[in-house]
């Protein structure tokens, strides 16, 4: 279908006041799902966050990589394991998840926004500490290299950011409970570090409410908060936080939501003016809920 020229110049009347709203501040968009496998919507989400850099909007990337880790544990003959919805992570699975995260899947994303004429840096939760955490424990189940965050050291992603890059973060994290050691060789005490695998959902959140971010916006591969799952119409398109515990007893946020739906809780409580659970099936999704007035997904608000 074929846009007028007139249609381009509504559309960009209406995105003006949202530019200007958000100029020089700052977003976290937590990457992961459909829109990481799919090449056409990967573009979309690329170009999303170029444009949005390109018109003044501090942009911070945070992205998983579970299926890629999963096709690589694949192709070296190695089970994939989950419990309570997290991959346990032996030393052998910590290797690979560090190799594929800080890698490939990393190095992939830096690449593509830099060739498509946006200006990124690749980090990982290791790189001067931007994620620290210790090992994951609930009292029953032992999750192996799982970590829970202890803390973020946001430097280094203001310092890109004040510089003009969009920071693209892989949520693996230096341990903070590392084991002290004596070097036989000249008795030097050393730390033998610990790689974790962080969530990623909960790694966007943490840096959002540390960077005092506007927006914190998951892509998800659902419309957003629903009803009736089975129904797209019965999305919830604004949900205050003092409502979330109810929605929960009333299994409206049930499995695999009730951890994002904790995330934007608990991003709203520190500090974050609005959180999103957005379709990342959806082209330009970012744009739609950015630069728009109708929006899209589920937000939540204080």
């Amino acid at each position: 279908m074929l846009i007028s020229n007139l249609d381009k110049a509504k559309v960009l009347i209406q995105a003006l006041p949202y530019i200007q709203k958000y100029n020089k501040k700052t977003i976290v968009v937590k990457y992961g799902g459909n829109a990481m496998l799919n090449e056409k919507l990967k573009e979309a989400v690329i170009s999303d966050l170029i444009l949005l850099s390109l018109v003044g909007i501090n942009v911070v990337l945070v992205h998983g990589g579970g299926s890629e880790i999963t096709d690589m544990m694949k192709k070296l003959n190695i089970e994939t394991k989950f419990i309570n919805g997290l991959r346990y992570t032996d030393e052998e699975t910590i290797d690979i998840v560090q190799m594929v995260l800080a890698g490939k899947t990393n190095k992939d994303l830096v690449n593509l926004i830099s060739l498509n004429g946006g200006n990124a840096i690749g980090l990982s939760g290791i790189d001067s500490g931007v994620i620290k955490a210790k090992k994951l424990s609930d009292g029953e189940n032992d999750y192996g290299y799982v970590g829970e965050i202890t803390d973020i050291n946001i430097k280094p992603v203001i310092d890109l950011l004040n510089n003009g890059y969009i920071p693209v973060i892989a949520t693996i994290a230096q341990g903070t409970d590392d084991k002290t050691v004596e070097n036989p060789i000249d008795s030097i005490d050393i730390k033998r570090g610990r790689v974790y695998n962080i969530n990623a959902d909960t790694a966007a959140a943490e840096i959002a409410v540390k960077l005092k971010a506007e927006k914190l916006i998951l892509l998800t591969d659902v419309k957003g908060l629903m009803v009736d799952l089975k129904d797209e119409d019965t999305l919830i398109p604004v949900v205050k936080i003092s409502e979330v515990d109810n929605l929960k007893k009333n299994g409206i946020i049930s499995g695999g939501m009730i951890p994002k739906v904790d995330c934007c809780v608990t991003s709203i409580k520190g500090g974050v003016n609005r959180t999103h659970i957005i379709d990342g099936r959806i082209q330009h999704s970012i744009l739609i809920e950015m630069l728009s007035d109708e929006g899209i997904g589920t937000m939540f608000i204080k």
